[in-house]
């Protein structure tokens, strides 16, 4: 049996009519099930984890857009997270029996479908992108929903399935095909911003601009020079968390096996250390992969330990993965729950 993980991601992260919309569409589609819904009040938004056959994740996915575009006005949305639209970003990922490619064309048949349906413009990223410039999700969601009814008068911003309208209701969506990605946040007791966005400059690929001795960006021909970060293949960013009353280093680790998730916790502890700060745990957002917490649990056992279960234990143990909310594996690793 083919396994394919979609994980959409939708700006509304307090109502809970929205996740029971969304759950009870996808729970009619046969092939695919509905593996997690973790809602965000500060970041206002809900990471959903589907799974299913080639047709059941097509369809499932479609089915939890179309309900979620019924109930998501982005009008009306605040938060903390950055957000292109109502139906943010829907990646397709590989898990078992498929390839990216296929990933690739179920991506591209989406997008079409979904475009015509709701009447918005989609754009294709990561490995379904078509145009250098989209490659990233940053780069695509730059302006976010505020920008992007003067973004869709570029030219070169032309959709790549649907009209280049701005639908004031949905805003935009984008979507592809990409490796397992692990969205981990690390928490900083600190409700100072500035501390958590240092370290994310620091740390991220795309690094942070130049600037010269005045304080002023360094451009070449109209761009500006950036400063590599550390960690290759690792998206960041500094979030303040109101409710906890912390701030956290909020990261997509697009490839674990480059940047596994204890060597990016360990990177936000060592900087921390250099401004002062402590760290106070972290969190998985969705789902993990088994393999990156073994990895983490013999990372932090020094190798000494081969069960399954104790390096799963250690690994959450060591990251703080149960401080803000209970870790509970069959709940959060992706193998446990297929």
């Amino acid at each position: 049996m083919k396994i394919i993980e979609c994980v959409p991601n939708f700006s509304e992260g307090r109502n809970p009519a929205v996740f029971e919309a969304i759950s009870g569409a996808v729970k009619k589609i046969e092939g695919v099930k509905l593996l997690s819904l973790e809602p965000d009040r500060d970041y206002n938004r809900v990471v959903v984890t589907l799974a299913g056959n080639e047709n059941g994740i097509l369809e499932g996915t479609i089915a939890a857009c179309k309900a979620a575009a019924e109930e998501i006005d982005m009008r009306l949305h605040k938060g903390e997270h950055p957000r292109i639209g109502a139906i943010d970003v829907v990646p397709f990922v590989p898990v078992k029996n498929t390839s990216m490619e296929e990933c690739v064309k179920i991506s591209e048949e989406f997008g079409k479908r979904i475009a015509g349906e709701l009447n918005l413009p989609v754009y294709l990223y990561e490995e379904a992108s078509r145009n250098p410039q989209r490659k990233l999700l940053s780069s695509i969601r730059k302006g976010e929903y505020e920008g992007l009814e003067e973004k869709l008068k570029d030219p070169s911003w032309e959709p790549d399935f649907g009209k280049a309208e701005f639908n004031t209701k949905l805003g935009a969506l984008v979507t592809g095909a990409r490796f397992f990605l692990i969205a981990y946040n690390v928490n900083i007791k600190s409700t100072d911003i500035k501390h958590s966005k240092e370290i994310s400059e620091v740390l991220r690929e795309t690094g942070k601009p130049k600037r010269d001795e005045n304080g002023n960006i360094v451009k070449v021909d109209g761009q500006a020079i950036r400063i590599p970060g550390r960690l290759k293949t690792v998206q960041a960013m500094g979030v303040y968390l109101e409710k906890y009353g912390i701030t956290q280093v909020s990261m997509n680790l697009k490839n674990y096996t480059i940047v596994p998730i204890h060597l990016a916790f360990e990177e936000v502890k060592k900087e921390a250390k250099r401004l002062g700060l402590e760290v106070d745990g972290s969190e998985i957002v969705g789902l993990v992969p088994l393999e990156a917490l073994l990895m983490a649990g013999r990372f932090y056992s020094e190798n000494k330990e081969t069960n399954e279960t104790k390096l799963v234990e250690i690994a959450t143990e060591r990251l703080g993965l149960s401080t803000l909310n209970p870790f509970i594996p069959e709940q959060k690793i992706i193998d446990y729950m297929i």
